[in-house]
């Protein structure tokens, strides 16, 4: 007989990709499509290690390389449905794309103060805000639930998604999102029960030691 409670559980396993080059430098990357490192590709391989029992029913990524590559390696023990949503894309970060927090410092020092003091109120300079990273993000969590209503389903993406996605579910304003962080290889656990989120685990990494 089945788990009454179990049958209207939904988990969603929300994991940041591995590390890249980019990440290791602390370079802007936001939607250049950079791949991951070789120590990447083992933070990858932990995930999948340790998904490996998981019984997930799809798949959601990004499409930027890095997530790929990380979603590919999850997948090798499911052979699941691997989707590709735009939604779950990096913030676009505009003219800010591939530099380094020093150049904002030397060049930029008023929009860092107003992105350090209310990161909500800017937008990226030919790029995105904050808000327009959650709403499009947001919409593929909907889309997820919409369609599953019990099991597992994984969300590869990145920093500012997952960041904007666990506000959402937590009930913060996007200007706090610093009160949390997402290290590169985490995973998330969110579960949704006849229409309630909640936050299971946030930033795991123990899977990534040693790596």
């Amino acid at each position: 007989m089945e788990d009454p409670i179990k049958e209207t559980v939904l988990r969603i396993l929300l994991v940041r990709h591995g590390e890249t080059d980019w990440n290791r430098i602390k370079r802007f990357q936001g939607r250049s499509d950079v791949e991951l490192n070789k120590r990447g590709r083992a933070q990858a391989k932990a995930l999948a290690l340790t998904l490996r029992e998981e019984p997930l029913k799809a798949i959601y990524s990004s499409p930027i390389t890095r997530a790929i590559e990380t979603a590919k390696a999850i997948n090798r023990y499911h052979q699941t449905y691997l989707e590709q949503r735009d939604g779950l894309m990096e913030m676009d970060l505009g003219d800010f794309e591939g530099l380094h927090p020093r150049d904002l410092r030397n060049e930029q020092s008023e929009f860092l103060r107003k992105w350090l003091e209310d990161p909500a109120s800017v937008r990226m300079p030919n790029g995105e805000t904050l808000q327009e990273v959650q709403e499009r993000a947001w919409a593929v969590v909907q889309e997820v639930t919409k369609t599953y209503h019990h099991g597992s389903v994984l969300l590869c993406s990145h920093n500012f998604v997952n960041l904007t996605i666990l506000c959402k579910i937590l009930g913060l304003e996007i200007t706090h999102l610093r009160r949390l962080h997402q290290s590169v290889g985490a995973m998330n656990i969110i579960e949704m029960n006849r229409g309630q989120y909640s936050l299971i685990c946030l930033n795991d990494t123990c899977h990534l030691k040693g790596i």
